[in-house]
Protein backbone atom coordinates (compact mmCIF):
# COMPACT_ATOMS: atom_id res chain seq x y z
CA UNK A 1 0.00 0.00 0.00
CA UNK A 2 1.14 3.47 -0.82
CA UNK A 3 2.86 5.50 2.23
CA UNK A 4 -0.09 7.94 3.43
CA UNK A 5 1.39 11.50 3.03
CA UNK A 6 0.67 13.49 6.41
CA UNK A 7 -0.37 17.27 6.22
CA UNK A 8 1.67 19.14 9.45
CA UNK A 9 1.21 22.56 10.51
CA UNK A 10 3.48 23.93 12.06
CA UNK A 11 2.25 25.23 15.53
CA UNK A 12 3.35 26.21 19.20
CA UNK A 13 2.62 27.48 22.58
CA UNK A 14 2.95 31.32 21.16
CA UNK A 15 0.44 33.33 19.35
CA UNK A 16 2.66 34.74 16.07
CA UNK A 17 2.88 33.24 13.14
CA UNK A 18 3.89 30.13 11.99
CA UNK A 19 7.51 29.35 10.58
CA UNK A 20 9.27 26.48 9.11
CA UNK A 21 12.94 26.05 9.44
CA UNK A 22 15.00 24.18 6.39
CA UNK A 23 18.27 23.16 8.33
CA UNK A 24 19.48 22.51 11.83
CA UNK A 25 22.83 24.19 11.44
CA UNK A 26 23.84 27.13 13.48
CA UNK A 27 21.54 29.75 10.92
CA UNK A 28 19.12 27.59 10.96
CA UNK A 29 18.77 27.32 14.74
CA UNK A 30 19.85 30.91 15.55
CA UNK A 31 16.73 31.52 13.32
CA UNK A 32 14.47 29.38 14.86
CA UNK A 33 15.99 30.97 18.46
CA UNK A 34 15.47 34.71 17.56
CA UNK A 35 11.90 34.04 15.83
CA UNK A 36 10.93 31.99 19.43
CA UNK A 37 12.02 34.89 20.98
CA UNK A 38 9.88 37.35 19.22
CA UNK A 39 6.64 35.57 19.16
CA UNK A 40 6.98 33.12 16.41
CA UNK A 41 6.01 29.64 16.84
CA UNK A 42 8.84 27.89 14.57
CA UNK A 43 10.02 24.29 13.59
CA UNK A 44 12.59 22.87 12.08
CA UNK A 45 13.88 20.06 10.03
CA UNK A 46 16.74 18.43 9.84
CA UNK A 47 18.47 16.14 7.54
CA UNK A 48 20.91 14.19 10.42
CA UNK A 49 20.20 13.25 13.22
CA UNK A 50 22.18 15.53 15.06
CA UNK A 51 22.21 19.47 15.35
CA UNK A 52 25.09 21.35 13.70
CA UNK A 53 25.62 21.43 10.29
CA UNK A 54 29.33 21.76 9.22
CA UNK A 55 29.70 22.73 13.15
CA UNK A 56 29.67 19.08 13.88
CA UNK A 57 31.59 15.94 15.83
CA UNK A 58 31.38 12.45 15.71
CA UNK A 59 32.45 9.63 17.74
CA UNK A 60 34.81 6.32 17.42
CA UNK A 61 36.03 3.86 20.16
CA UNK A 62 35.94 6.70 22.53
CA UNK A 63 37.30 9.45 20.62
CA UNK A 64 35.86 12.76 19.82
CA UNK A 65 36.96 13.96 15.82
CA UNK A 66 35.94 17.39 16.19
CA UNK A 67 35.36 18.78 12.41
CA UNK A 68 34.56 22.70 12.91
CA UNK A 69 35.67 25.15 15.03
CA UNK A 70 39.69 25.91 15.57
CA UNK A 71 38.58 29.63 16.82
CA UNK A 72 35.67 30.97 17.56
CA UNK A 73 35.19 34.90 17.27
CA UNK A 74 33.10 36.37 20.27
CA UNK A 75 34.23 33.97 23.46
CA UNK A 76 35.46 36.29 25.57
CA UNK A 77 33.34 38.50 27.22
CA UNK A 78 32.25 42.39 26.20
CA UNK A 79 31.67 42.58 22.72
CA UNK A 80 29.06 42.16 19.99
CA UNK A 81 29.97 39.09 19.01
CA UNK A 82 29.40 37.82 22.68
CA UNK A 83 26.34 38.91 22.63
CA UNK A 84 25.28 37.06 20.24
CA UNK A 85 26.34 33.55 21.81
CA UNK A 86 24.89 34.61 24.78
CA UNK A 87 21.77 35.23 23.36
CA UNK A 88 21.47 31.94 21.72
CA UNK A 89 23.44 30.30 24.82
CA UNK A 90 26.02 29.00 23.07
CA UNK A 91 28.76 29.35 25.57
CA UNK A 92 26.93 28.72 28.86
CA UNK A 93 28.49 27.41 31.73
CA UNK A 94 31.82 26.21 29.45
CA UNK A 95 35.39 27.20 30.11
CA UNK A 96 37.30 28.54 26.82
CA UNK A 97 40.82 27.56 25.94
CA UNK A 98 43.25 30.50 24.73
CA UNK A 99 46.58 30.11 22.81
CA UNK A 100 49.30 32.11 23.15
CA UNK A 101 50.09 31.98 18.60
CA UNK A 102 47.63 31.37 16.55
CA UNK A 103 49.90 29.12 14.09
CA UNK A 104 53.75 27.60 13.61
CA UNK A 105 54.68 27.59 10.10
CA UNK A 106 57.60 24.62 9.62
CA UNK A 107 59.74 24.75 5.68
CA UNK A 108 60.51 21.13 4.50
CA UNK A 109 63.91 21.69 5.21
CA UNK A 110 62.99 22.21 9.26
CA UNK A 111 62.81 26.17 9.39
CA UNK A 112 59.65 27.47 11.78
CA UNK A 113 58.48 30.87 12.74
CA UNK A 114 55.87 31.19 15.56
CA UNK A 115 52.51 33.76 14.57
CA UNK A 116 52.12 34.63 18.47
CA UNK A 117 49.33 37.10 19.38
CA UNK A 118 50.97 39.18 21.21
CA UNK A 119 52.19 41.81 18.40
CA UNK A 120 55.24 42.66 20.96
CA UNK A 121 56.85 39.06 21.59
CA UNK A 122 55.37 38.27 17.68
CA UNK A 123 58.12 41.65 16.65
CA UNK A 124 60.84 40.35 18.28
CA UNK A 125 59.97 36.62 17.32
CA UNK A 126 60.41 37.80 13.91
CA UNK A 127 63.08 40.56 14.00
CA UNK A 128 65.61 37.83 15.66
CA UNK A 129 64.20 35.59 12.74
CA UNK A 130 65.10 38.39 9.99
CA UNK A 131 66.18 41.62 11.17
CA UNK A 132 66.31 43.01 7.35
CA UNK A 133 62.35 43.18 7.50
CA UNK A 134 62.48 45.55 10.33
CA UNK A 135 59.82 47.76 8.49
CA UNK A 136 57.53 45.49 6.94
CA UNK A 137 57.46 43.74 10.85
CA UNK A 138 56.61 46.48 12.48
CA UNK A 139 53.84 47.73 10.31
CA UNK A 140 52.31 44.19 10.45
CA UNK A 141 52.34 44.37 14.19
CA UNK A 142 51.58 47.50 14.48
CA UNK A 143 48.14 46.90 12.56
CA UNK A 144 47.43 43.95 15.67
CA UNK A 145 48.05 46.77 17.73
CA UNK A 146 45.79 49.16 16.13
CA UNK A 147 43.09 46.59 16.59
CA UNK A 148 43.17 45.63 20.40
CA UNK A 149 42.25 48.89 20.74
CA UNK A 150 38.79 48.61 18.79
CA UNK A 151 35.55 46.47 18.31
CA UNK A 152 33.58 47.11 15.40
CA UNK A 153 32.84 43.61 14.53
CA UNK A 154 30.12 42.07 13.55
CA UNK A 155 27.05 44.23 13.30
CA UNK A 156 24.35 43.03 15.28
CA UNK A 157 21.65 45.14 12.07
CA UNK A 158 21.82 44.62 9.03
CA UNK A 159 22.62 48.17 7.09
CA UNK A 160 19.38 48.23 5.53
CA UNK A 161 17.62 48.24 8.97
CA UNK A 162 19.85 50.41 10.86
CA UNK A 163 18.95 53.98 12.31
CA UNK A 164 21.15 57.04 11.73
CA UNK A 165 21.86 56.67 15.01
CA UNK A 166 23.29 52.85 14.30
CA UNK A 167 25.09 54.46 11.56
CA UNK A 168 26.61 57.38 13.39
CA UNK A 169 27.34 54.91 16.47
CA UNK A 170 29.52 53.06 14.18
CA UNK A 171 30.98 55.89 12.21
CA UNK A 172 32.34 57.28 15.14
CA UNK A 173 33.74 54.08 16.22
CA UNK A 174 35.26 53.65 12.69
CA UNK A 175 36.13 56.98 12.00
CA UNK A 176 38.98 57.32 14.37
CA UNK A 177 40.78 54.29 12.84
CA UNK A 178 40.47 54.74 9.22
CA UNK A 179 43.74 54.95 8.28
CA UNK A 180 44.04 51.47 9.79
CA UNK A 181 41.16 50.03 8.21
CA UNK A 182 42.36 51.32 4.78
CA UNK A 183 45.67 49.93 5.43
CA UNK A 184 45.08 46.37 6.43
CA UNK A 185 41.91 46.32 3.92
CA UNK A 186 43.40 47.67 0.43
CA UNK A 187 46.47 45.39 0.75
CA UNK A 188 46.46 41.25 0.11
CA UNK A 189 48.65 39.61 2.91
CA UNK A 190 50.14 37.55 -0.43
CA UNK A 191 51.24 41.66 -1.72
CA UNK A 192 52.24 42.50 1.91
CA UNK A 193 54.66 39.21 1.61
CA UNK A 194 56.51 40.46 -1.22
CA UNK A 195 58.09 43.16 0.58
CA UNK A 196 59.79 40.88 3.06
CA UNK A 197 63.34 40.19 2.06
CA UNK A 198 63.75 36.30 4.46
CA UNK A 199 62.65 33.94 1.66
CA UNK A 200 60.80 31.73 4.59
CA UNK A 201 58.99 34.38 6.19
CA UNK A 202 57.92 35.59 2.43
CA UNK A 203 56.36 31.88 1.80
CA UNK A 204 55.23 31.19 5.67
CA UNK A 205 53.11 34.45 5.84
CA UNK A 206 50.31 33.87 4.26
CA UNK A 207 49.47 30.46 6.33
CA UNK A 208 48.57 32.63 9.38
CA UNK A 209 45.29 31.05 9.47
CA UNK A 210 46.53 27.42 8.90
CA UNK A 211 45.83 27.37 4.83
CA UNK A 212 46.87 30.39 2.40
CA UNK A 213 43.14 32.14 1.83
CA UNK A 214 44.96 33.71 -1.14
CA UNK A 215 42.61 36.99 -1.32
CA UNK A 216 42.37 38.05 2.39
CA UNK A 217 44.10 41.28 2.74
CA UNK A 218 46.06 41.95 5.85
CA UNK A 219 42.65 43.53 7.94
CA UNK A 220 41.43 39.80 8.53
CA UNK A 221 44.88 38.55 10.02
CA UNK A 222 45.62 41.44 11.81
CA UNK A 223 42.43 41.51 13.59
CA UNK A 224 41.77 38.20 14.23
CA UNK A 225 44.94 37.91 16.12
CA UNK A 226 44.32 40.99 18.04
CA UNK A 227 41.00 39.37 19.06
CA UNK A 228 42.87 35.89 20.18
CA UNK A 229 45.57 38.32 22.28
CA UNK A 230 42.75 39.36 24.26
CA UNK A 231 40.62 36.62 24.64
CA UNK A 232 38.30 36.55 22.48
CA UNK A 233 38.99 34.11 19.56
CA UNK A 234 39.55 30.94 22.00
CA UNK A 235 38.12 27.25 21.82
CA UNK A 236 34.95 26.32 23.81
CA UNK A 237 34.74 23.14 25.99
CA UNK A 238 32.56 20.52 24.33
CA UNK A 239 34.08 21.83 20.54
CA UNK A 240 31.74 22.06 17.40
CA UNK A 241 28.96 19.54 18.86
CA UNK A 242 28.94 20.67 22.12
CA UNK A 243 28.45 24.63 20.38
CA UNK A 244 26.03 23.30 18.65
CA UNK A 245 24.11 21.09 21.66
CA UNK A 246 24.36 24.30 23.34
CA UNK A 247 22.03 26.82 20.58
CA UNK A 248 19.67 23.60 19.95
CA UNK A 249 18.86 23.37 23.82
CA UNK A 250 18.74 27.15 23.88
CA UNK A 251 16.06 27.13 21.04
CA UNK A 252 13.93 23.89 22.82
CA UNK A 253 13.65 25.89 25.71
CA UNK A 254 12.29 28.66 23.48
CA UNK A 255 9.88 26.47 22.83
CA UNK A 256 10.98 25.53 19.36
CA UNK A 257 10.44 22.05 18.14
CA UNK A 258 12.77 19.88 15.88
CA UNK A 259 12.31 17.06 13.23
CA UNK A 260 15.71 15.33 12.55
CA UNK A 261 16.44 12.55 10.04
CA UNK A 262 13.82 13.80 7.53
CA UNK A 263 15.49 15.65 4.00
CA UNK A 264 13.31 18.65 2.45
CA UNK A 265 12.84 18.05 -1.45
CA UNK A 266 10.38 20.84 -1.90
CA UNK A 267 9.28 24.14 -0.91
CA UNK A 268 5.53 24.79 -1.33
CA UNK A 269 4.32 27.54 -3.14
CA UNK A 270 0.86 28.58 -4.33
CA UNK A 271 0.40 31.21 -6.97
CA UNK A 272 0.81 31.36 -11.11
CA UNK A 273 4.00 30.21 -11.63
CA UNK A 274 3.60 29.69 -15.36
CA UNK A 275 3.88 33.89 -15.71
CA UNK A 276 7.63 35.51 -15.83
CA UNK A 277 9.35 35.74 -12.42
CA UNK A 278 9.24 39.40 -12.79
CA UNK A 279 5.20 39.02 -13.17
CA UNK A 280 4.57 36.33 -10.27
CA UNK A 281 3.25 37.01 -7.13
CA UNK A 282 3.44 33.25 -5.39
CA UNK A 283 3.85 32.75 -1.63
CA UNK A 284 5.14 30.08 -0.29
CA UNK A 285 3.63 27.71 2.67
CA UNK A 286 5.53 24.76 3.33
CA UNK A 287 7.84 22.52 2.62
CA UNK A 288 7.72 18.89 1.62
CA UNK A 289 9.71 15.98 2.29
CA UNK A 290 11.59 13.69 0.26
CA UNK A 291 8.72 10.50 2.31
CA UNK A 292 6.06 12.97 0.90
CA UNK A 293 4.67 14.49 4.23
CA UNK A 294 4.32 18.17 3.99
CA UNK A 295 4.81 20.84 6.97
CA UNK A 296 2.49 23.62 6.78
CA UNK A 297 3.78 27.23 7.81
CA UNK A 298 2.72 30.94 7.47
CA UNK A 299 6.68 31.47 6.48
CA UNK A 300 9.28 29.59 5.27
CA UNK A 301 13.07 29.97 5.89
CA UNK A 302 15.94 27.80 4.08
CA UNK A 303 18.92 27.36 5.83
CA UNK A 304 20.41 24.96 3.48
CA UNK A 305 22.86 24.89 0.82
CA UNK A 306 22.02 27.59 -1.29
CA UNK A 307 22.11 26.26 -4.79
CA UNK A 308 19.85 23.29 -3.63
CA UNK A 309 17.52 25.89 -2.00
CA UNK A 310 17.45 27.79 -5.31
CA UNK A 311 17.61 25.09 -8.03
CA UNK A 312 15.74 21.67 -6.52
CA UNK A 313 13.60 22.73 -3.98
CA UNK A 314 11.99 25.94 -5.66
CA UNK A 315 13.10 24.83 -9.45
CA UNK A 316 15.32 27.73 -10.80
CA UNK A 317 11.90 30.22 -10.76
CA UNK A 318 12.87 33.16 -8.60
CA UNK A 319 16.44 34.48 -8.89
CA UNK A 320 16.85 38.22 -8.25
CA UNK A 321 19.87 39.73 -10.07
CA UNK A 322 22.02 39.28 -7.25
CA UNK A 323 21.92 35.47 -7.19
CA UNK A 324 21.66 34.99 -11.10
CA UNK A 325 25.47 36.79 -10.89
CA UNK A 326 26.30 34.15 -7.72
CA UNK A 327 25.33 31.64 -8.95
CA UNK A 328 25.32 31.60 -12.92
CA UNK A 329 28.18 33.48 -13.29
CA UNK A 330 30.87 33.15 -10.24
CA UNK A 331 29.92 29.51 -8.82
CA UNK A 332 32.38 28.07 -10.92
CA UNK A 333 34.97 30.82 -10.40
CA UNK A 334 36.86 28.66 -7.94
CA UNK A 335 39.06 32.06 -6.72
CA UNK A 336 35.43 33.14 -5.26
CA UNK A 337 34.45 29.77 -3.73
CA UNK A 338 36.16 28.32 -0.78
CA UNK A 339 37.29 24.44 -1.69
CA UNK A 340 36.33 21.57 -0.14
CA UNK A 341 38.82 19.97 2.91
CA UNK A 342 40.62 16.39 3.69
CA UNK A 343 40.44 15.60 7.36
CA UNK A 344 42.36 13.10 9.05
CA UNK A 345 41.88 12.06 12.51
CA UNK A 346 44.03 9.97 14.16
CA UNK A 347 43.72 8.61 17.46
CA UNK A 348 46.72 6.99 19.57
CA UNK A 349 47.38 5.78 22.80
CA UNK A 350 49.72 8.42 25.56
CA UNK A 351 50.92 11.92 24.16
CA UNK A 352 53.51 12.74 21.75
CA UNK A 353 54.64 16.16 20.97
CA UNK A 354 54.92 17.89 24.39
CA UNK A 355 57.68 20.43 22.53
CA UNK A 356 55.30 21.34 19.70
CA UNK A 357 52.44 24.04 19.88
CA UNK A 358 48.58 23.00 19.57
CA UNK A 359 48.90 23.75 15.77
CA UNK A 360 51.46 23.73 13.22
CA UNK A 361 51.39 24.05 9.39
CA UNK A 362 53.65 22.02 7.18
CA UNK A 363 55.42 23.31 4.32
CA UNK A 364 55.53 20.55 1.71
CA UNK A 365 58.14 19.23 -1.17
CA UNK A 366 56.14 19.33 -4.56
CA UNK A 367 56.74 15.75 -4.89
CA UNK A 368 55.94 14.94 -1.49
CA UNK A 369 52.39 16.95 -1.53
CA UNK A 370 51.92 15.12 -5.22
CA UNK A 371 51.68 11.72 -3.63
CA UNK A 372 49.00 13.21 -1.17
CA UNK A 373 45.66 12.57 -3.02
CA UNK A 374 43.77 16.08 -4.03
CA UNK A 375 46.72 18.35 -1.85
CA UNK A 376 46.12 21.64 -3.26
CA UNK A 377 48.20 23.59 -1.76
CA UNK A 378 51.63 21.80 -1.15
CA UNK A 379 50.80 22.00 2.49
CA UNK A 380 49.30 20.15 5.64
CA UNK A 381 47.83 21.37 9.14
CA UNK A 382 48.70 19.58 11.97
CA UNK A 383 46.50 20.01 15.23
CA UNK A 384 46.80 18.37 18.75
CA UNK A 385 43.16 18.61 19.24
CA UNK A 386 43.13 16.57 22.75
CA UNK A 387 44.87 20.28 23.90
CA UNK A 388 42.04 22.10 22.51
CA UNK A 389 39.63 20.77 25.33
CA UNK A 390 39.03 17.57 27.68
CA UNK A 391 37.24 14.91 26.58
CA UNK A 392 38.31 14.42 22.82
CA UNK A 393 40.21 11.02 23.73
CA UNK A 394 39.56 8.59 26.01
CA UNK A 395 41.92 8.53 29.72
CA UNK A 396 45.37 7.90 28.17
CA UNK A 397 44.95 8.40 24.61
CA UNK A 398 45.39 11.46 22.51
CA UNK A 399 43.76 12.46 19.26
CA UNK A 400 45.61 14.18 16.12
CA UNK A 401 44.09 16.22 13.28
CA UNK A 402 45.63 16.59 10.08
CA UNK A 403 43.76 18.58 7.34
CA UNK A 404 44.42 20.44 3.74
CA UNK A 405 42.64 21.76 1.30
CA UNK A 406 40.97 19.55 -1.82
CA UNK A 407 39.25 19.98 -4.57
CA UNK A 408 35.45 18.49 -4.98
CA UNK A 409 35.67 17.70 -8.28
CA UNK A 410 38.46 15.73 -8.50
CA UNK A 411 36.88 13.42 -5.56
CA UNK A 412 33.73 13.34 -7.50
CA UNK A 413 35.55 11.86 -10.54
CA UNK A 414 37.29 9.24 -8.39
CA UNK A 415 33.65 8.37 -6.83
CA UNK A 416 31.80 8.13 -9.88
CA UNK A 417 34.09 6.47 -12.10
CA UNK A 418 34.60 3.27 -9.58
CA UNK A 419 34.21 3.28 -5.96
CA UNK A 420 37.09 1.32 -5.38
CA UNK A 421 39.52 4.24 -6.71
CA UNK A 422 37.72 6.31 -4.05
CA UNK A 423 38.59 3.71 -1.23
CA UNK A 424 41.90 3.12 -3.40
CA UNK A 425 42.29 7.27 -2.40
CA UNK A 426 41.81 7.37 0.76
CA UNK A 427 44.19 4.08 1.41
CA UNK A 428 46.86 5.89 0.47
CA UNK A 429 46.16 9.07 2.69
CA UNK A 430 46.51 6.91 5.60
CA UNK A 431 49.02 5.59 4.02
CA UNK A 432 50.84 9.09 4.03
CA UNK A 433 49.67 10.35 7.25
CA UNK A 434 51.04 7.13 9.10
CA UNK A 435 54.65 7.94 7.40
CA UNK A 436 54.40 11.53 7.74
CA UNK A 437 53.43 11.14 11.84
CA UNK A 438 55.91 8.65 12.49
CA UNK A 439 58.72 10.40 10.72
CA UNK A 440 57.92 13.48 12.65
CA UNK A 441 57.38 10.73 16.23
CA UNK A 442 59.28 7.40 16.05
CA UNK A 443 57.74 4.59 17.24
CA UNK A 444 53.96 6.07 17.03
CA UNK A 445 52.74 4.10 14.32
CA UNK A 446 52.52 1.00 17.01
CA UNK A 447 50.30 3.24 19.82
CA UNK A 448 47.56 4.23 16.82
CA UNK A 449 43.91 2.76 17.35
CA UNK A 450 42.35 4.37 14.50
CA UNK A 451 42.23 6.81 11.44
CA UNK A 452 39.16 8.13 10.43
CA UNK A 453 38.99 10.34 6.72
CA UNK A 454 36.63 13.04 5.59
CA UNK A 455 36.51 14.05 2.04
CA UNK A 456 35.11 16.93 0.45
CA UNK A 457 32.73 14.14 -0.97
CA UNK A 458 31.88 13.26 2.67
CA UNK A 459 31.09 17.09 3.54
CA UNK A 460 28.47 17.06 0.51
CA UNK A 461 26.98 14.05 1.63
CA UNK A 462 26.42 14.91 5.09
CA UNK A 463 25.33 18.22 4.88
CA UNK A 464 24.68 19.04 1.06
CA UNK A 465 26.54 21.88 0.76
CA UNK A 466 27.64 22.03 -3.18
CA UNK A 467 30.77 21.40 -3.92
CA UNK A 468 31.97 20.03 -0.62
CA UNK A 469 32.67 23.76 0.52
CA UNK A 470 33.69 24.75 3.41
CA UNK A 471 32.79 27.85 3.66
CA UNK A 472 30.68 29.20 0.88
CA UNK A 473 31.64 32.28 -0.87
CA UNK A 474 35.56 33.67 0.16
CA UNK A 475 35.47 36.62 1.72
CA UNK A 476 36.99 40.10 0.48
CA UNK A 477 36.04 39.26 -2.80
CA UNK A 478 33.69 39.97 -5.49
CA UNK A 479 31.23 37.26 -4.70
CA UNK A 480 31.11 38.47 -0.89
CA UNK A 481 30.11 41.79 -2.39
CA UNK A 482 27.09 40.73 -3.63
CA UNK A 483 25.96 38.37 -1.23
CA UNK A 484 26.35 42.02 0.89
CA UNK A 485 23.36 42.92 -1.33
CA UNK A 486 21.33 39.87 -1.23
CA UNK A 487 21.54 40.70 2.63
CA UNK A 488 20.68 44.55 2.45
CA UNK A 489 18.99 45.00 -1.00
CA UNK A 490 17.37 41.85 -1.50
CA UNK A 491 16.72 41.80 2.59
CA UNK A 492 17.14 38.27 2.37
CA UNK A 493 14.32 37.34 -0.06
CA UNK A 494 13.74 36.29 -3.86
CA UNK A 495 11.57 38.13 -6.28
CA UNK A 496 8.21 37.44 -6.67
CA UNK A 497 8.40 35.00 -3.90
CA UNK A 498 6.20 36.02 -0.38
CA UNK A 499 6.65 34.73 2.89
CA UNK A 500 10.19 33.52 1.94
CA UNK A 501 13.78 33.84 3.59
CA UNK A 502 17.30 32.76 2.99
CA UNK A 503 19.94 32.35 6.03
CA UNK A 504 23.26 30.23 6.24
CA UNK A 505 26.76 30.82 4.98
CA UNK A 506 25.60 30.58 1.18
CA UNK A 507 23.96 34.04 2.10
CA UNK A 508 26.19 35.73 4.99
CA UNK A 509 29.24 34.19 4.22
CA UNK A 510 31.50 31.75 6.33
CA UNK A 511 32.49 31.68 9.67
CA UNK A 512 30.33 30.52 12.87
CA UNK A 513 29.34 34.16 13.49
CA UNK A 514 28.14 35.12 9.94
CA UNK A 515 26.09 31.91 10.00
CA UNK A 516 24.42 32.95 13.54
CA UNK A 517 24.10 36.92 12.41
CA UNK A 518 22.10 35.45 9.26
CA UNK A 519 19.82 34.14 11.66
CA UNK A 520 19.73 37.22 13.50
CA UNK A 521 18.90 39.65 10.56
CA UNK A 522 16.05 36.89 9.61
CA UNK A 523 14.52 37.59 12.40
CA UNK A 524 14.88 41.30 12.25
CA UNK A 525 13.80 41.78 8.45
CA UNK A 526 10.29 39.09 9.40
CA UNK A 527 9.56 41.56 12.68
CA UNK A 528 10.05 44.78 10.63
CA UNK A 529 7.45 43.08 8.25
CA UNK A 530 4.88 42.33 10.84
CA UNK A 531 5.48 45.90 12.44
CA UNK A 532 6.72 44.69 15.59
CA UNK A 533 9.84 45.83 17.71
CA UNK A 534 12.74 43.13 17.48
CA UNK A 535 13.59 41.98 20.83
CA UNK A 536 16.13 39.58 22.62
CA UNK A 537 17.41 38.35 25.99
CA UNK A 538 20.62 36.44 27.10
CA UNK A 539 20.25 32.65 27.80
CA UNK A 540 19.71 32.02 31.55
CA UNK A 541 23.17 30.76 33.09
CA UNK A 542 23.96 27.53 33.25
CA UNK A 543 23.40 25.83 36.68
CA UNK A 544 26.05 24.01 36.68
CA UNK A 545 29.01 23.45 34.89
CA UNK A 546 28.61 22.41 31.38
CA UNK A 547 29.04 18.45 31.40
CA UNK A 548 30.38 16.38 27.89
CA UNK A 549 27.25 14.10 28.66
CA UNK A 550 25.15 16.51 27.43
CA UNK A 551 26.51 16.52 23.99
CA UNK A 552 27.99 12.87 23.40
CA UNK A 553 25.98 10.19 20.95
CA UNK A 554 24.90 6.72 22.34
CA UNK A 555 27.49 4.09 21.65
CA UNK A 556 25.28 2.30 20.60
CA UNK A 557 22.43 3.75 18.50
CA UNK A 558 24.21 6.96 17.46
CA UNK A 559 21.37 8.81 17.92
CA UNK A 560 20.40 12.01 19.85
CA UNK A 561 20.68 11.54 23.63
CA UNK A 562 17.28 10.89 25.12
CA UNK A 563 18.06 13.33 27.79
CA UNK A 564 16.94 15.82 25.38
CA UNK A 565 13.44 15.53 23.71
CA UNK A 566 13.59 15.21 19.75
CA UNK A 567 11.37 14.45 17.25
CA UNK A 568 12.52 11.88 14.68
CA UNK A 569 10.90 10.87 11.73
CA UNK A 570 12.85 8.45 9.27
Amino acid sequence: MPRQVEKISVSGSLNGPSVVVIGGGVAGMATGCYLQMNGFNTHILERHKIPGGCCTAWERNGYVFDYCIEWLLGSGDGNEANQVWQELGALSGKDVKDFSLFNRVVSNQGEFVDFYNDPDKLEKHLLDLSPNDAKPIKDFCDAIRGFLEIDIYPELTPKSLQSWKQKLTFLKKVLPSFLLFWRTGATSLEKFSERLEHPFLKKAMPFIFFQDHECFPILPYAYNMAEAHKGNAGFPEGGSLGLARSIEQRYLSLGGKITYGVKAQRILTKGDTTQPTSKTNDQAYGVELKNGNQYLADYVVSAADGHTTLYSMLGGRYLSKNINQLYSKMLDRKELVYPGVVSIFVGYKGEVGADEPHSTTFLLEKNHADSLPGCMQSSILMQHRSRFADGFAPPGHSVIHLTYLSDFEEWESWKNKDKKLYKQQKNLIEIWVRNFLEERHPGLHKKIDLVEIATPITQKRYTGNTQGSILAWKAFTDAEDIANRVINKDRMQLPGLKNFYMAGQWVGGGGLIRAALSGRYVAQYLCTEKKQTFQTSCAPPHSTHWDNSEWRLSKKAKVPSPTLNYAVEV
